[in-house]
């Protein structure tokens, strides 16, 4: 196998014509050059330099492998120069995958600060809920994905082969229409009184966490429309077409209009967190995204419900 400290040394030899002046050249012994150059010729098989008076001379194949060398070498010090940028987070990047409320309220700040600390990192960002964002991120299509699950939902949420890092609960609030009879006066409302309403749900995972919730209170929501666009559900809840139940961070990112917010019990949450492999939690670029991400969960203000 050719490495590159031997190439230095045949280029060298082959820039001074001598071992002994590239050994001052590369400030090691006359002795070592010659033993490098023994190894190089045992790597190629074949020899690379022939002594004429006191000089050397390159062979053809010693000729063929300076004219290589020089690509070779600059190709491996760009290498070296670009991999301690990364370690040293003066580059790099991270692709990241997120659910739509949290590329509204957790990413920008987490992003902020990671530009402002680390300004050579790149970040891109695309847009999946879960499950699928946990499937990119085990195919390697992202290397960090914001998902999130429900507490005790019947969920195929095996993360056990991937580094989690928690970052907040993030409550499902009760969303009604201004004017309803459970608008006011109530601080917390039982979602059996909902049995009669019509619904708006969201996005698949929670239309099934809704299912869930209100059949262990005794009932079947009627489900009216449907739709993963949470300025949509305000929407249709603001026009006085039905109730809803979204997550906090979903409310976060959008001005409730027409609405009033109240407690629903049972109280549920989602657990909000941060994926990646265990490979890449040792990338500093991954490692530093993780801890942006954590710094602007902890800047969360919940938002108080009624």
């Amino acid at each position: 196998m050719i490495e590159a400290r031997h190439l230095r040394v045949l280029r060298a030899v082959a820039a001074t014509g001598s071992f002994s002046a590239a050994a001052r050249e590369l400030g090691c012994t006359q002795p070592a050059v010659s033993q490098q150059m023994k190894a190089l010729e045992q790597s190629t098989g074949t020899p690379l330099l022939i002594r004429t008076g006191r000089e050397m001379r390159l062979t053809q194949a010693g000729e063929a492998l300076v004219r290589h060398a020089a690509g070779i070498l600059a190709g491996l010090t760009a290498a070296e120069e670009e991999v301690a940028a990364i370690a040293g987070l003066r580059a790099g990047r991270v692709r990241l995958v997120s659910f739509p409320s949290g590329s509204s309220t957790l990413v920008p700040s987490a992003l902020a600060a990671l530009r402002a600390a680390h300004p050579g990192t790149r970040v891109s960002l695309v847009e999946a809920e879960p499950p699928r964002s946990v499937e990119m991120l085990r195919e390697g299509d992202c290397d960090v994905a914001l998902a999130f699950r429900y507490e005790g939902a019947h969920m195929d949420d095996d993360w056990s082969d991937l580094v989690v890092r928690p970052l907040l609960a993030d409550p499902l609030i009760g969303l009604v229409p201004e004017g309803h009879r459970l608008a006011d006066g109530y601080q917390k409302v039982p979602i059996s009184e909902f049995a009669d309403e019509s619904w708006i749900a969201g996005c698949p995972r929670c239309r099934r966490q809704l299912v869930d919730v209100c059949e262990s209170a005794g009932f079947t929501p009627r489900i009216d429309f449907a739709t993963d666009d949470y300025p949509a559900v305000v929407g249709l809840v603001g026009a006085g077409l039905g109730v809803a139940v979204l997550p906090n961070l979903a409310l976060e990112s959008v001005i409730p209009r027409g609405t009033r917010t109240v407690r629903v019990e049972p109280a549920v949450e989602r657990e909000i967190v941060a994926l990646t492999l265990p490979d890449l939690a040792r990338v500093p670029t991954v490692a530093a995204t993780l801890d942006e991400l954590a710094a602007a969960a902890d800047r969360m203000v919940p938002r108080v419900a009624g």
